[in-house]
């Protein structure tokens, strides 16, 4: 704030020197009456004595003070920078100190434990080493056997999935071929092919008993129904097929109770029991009768 009043009073006293600079020259001159007039008016002195030198000796000073500021700065510049390099050094000293007292201590320990050389440290630093190495080496081949052992079952799980797709796919194919084969011979041909992709397919054996009964091979028949027995005994077609053959042989009493079992596990099979043109033989047997009449 002092600063600032100096300044407005220096540009002040400039501007009146200039504005009486500016006066003009070729006014004229007055007498003197009208020059004691003038001094009589006056209540102020027309000027400030010694103000241009308070200016001047005030911006003395504050070049004065800057200066001085710059010397205690740096000053103090220069003794933080000692003082850090004294720090660092001091530092750096001690460390080195504390790592050959370190050194000192470690060798007088091993000399006292027994390890006199540094062939001694060498050689159970390596006895150390190749223990540890050792134990993890076969930690991680016993890790790396179980992986591929899991990696072998796994790679025989998806052969066998394949394997298991592939023939299906071919079982698939064949059962198609023998719904649109019409000769029996034939049908009896694709029914062993899906025999031998499948051999406890119960249905492809009942089926194949079905084609054997229309080329009379009755015995046969009933050897294929009786194998789909022992596979699964809850297939009510295995019956089915086993009574249609005891039908045609005129054993009704065998082919009753195979019908009453085929409908037991199978009861869709009662709307079958008119149509089927092996039951002909018992249409004259009672109890055939009352089975249609409990259907009914």
């Amino acid at each position: 704030m002092r600063y600032t009043l100096i300044l407005i009073t220096f540009l002040m006293s400039f501007s009146t020197l200039a504005a009486a600079q500016n006066e003009p020259e070729n006014r004229p001159a007055l007498t003197e009456a009208e020059q004691q007039q003038a001094l009589d008016k006056l209540q102020e002195p027309m000027y400030k004595p010694l103000l241009e030198r308070y200016i001047l000796d005030e911006l003395k000073a504050v070049r004065q003070d800057q200066q001085k500021l710059r010397e205690d700065v740096t000053k103090q510049v220069a003794h933080t920078q000692l003082d850090t390099a004294d720090r660092a050094l001091t530092y750096t000293t001690d460390t080195i100190n504390n790592v050959f007292f370190i050194i000192t201590i470690t060798a007088s320990i091993l000399v006292l434990v027994g390890w006199n050389s540094l062939r001694d440290v060498k050689n159970k630093v390596e006895d150390i080493v190749n223990t540890r190495v050792s134990a993890i080496t076969q930690e991680y081949e016993e890790r790396l056997k179980v992986l591929e052992e899991k990696l072998r079952e796994r790679s025989e799980e998806i052969l066998l999935n394949q394997q298991k797709i592939s023939i299906t796919n071919e079982v698939h194919s064949l059962w198609m071929r023998a719904n649109l084969e019409s000769d029996v011979a034939n049908k009896i041909e694709i029914f062993d092919e899906i025999l031998k992709r499948k051999p406890e397919d119960v249905e492809a054996i009942a089926y194949k008993a079905d084609a054997l009964l229309e080329i009379n091979e009755t015995g046969e028949a009933i050897e294929l129904c009786n194998q789909a027995l022992e596979i699964d005994s809850d297939y009510g077609y295995a019956y089915w097929q086993r009574a249609c053959a005891y039908a045609l042989l005129h054993k009704h009493a065998d082919a009753m109770a195979d019908i009453r079992m085929a409908l037991e596990y199978s009861p869709n099979l009662r709307n079958e029991l008119l149509h089927e043109s092996a039951f002909a033989s018992l249409h004259d047997n009672d109890s055939f009768n009352s089975l249609l009449n409990e259907t009914a």
